[in-house]
């Protein structure tokens, strides 16, 4: 799926799995967390160093609430692939 595609089903309610890779060495590190979808948006860091707009790096965040209740919130970079398990039912 398309970034592009995949953003616009990111809508809260959605219930997603993401899966973010860190390369270490000569491996990689692989973790995936699955929860509801609460928030989708750009933030900036807090990094001084980061030359972009403002004066910082904006970064797409995810805020999801896990099935235990724990509230997780996920940088996403190009190593990330999210998958929508399911869409929120719609409204009346």
């Amino acid at each position: 799926m398309q970034e592009q595609d995949i953003r616009s089903q990111l809508t809260p309610g959605a219930r997603v799995a993401v899966t973010q890779q860190v390369a270490l060495r000569q491996q990689a590190w692989t973790t995936t967390v699955r929860g509801t979808l609460v928030a989708f948006e750009q933030r900036p860091t807090g990094s001084w160093f980061a030359h972009g707009q403002g004066g910082r790096l904006w970064l797409d965040r995810l805020t999801l609430r896990k099935d235990d209740g724990e509230i997780s919130v996920l940088n996403l970079d190009s190593g990330t692939r999210i998958e929508i398990e399911s869409t929120p039912a719609p409204t009346p």
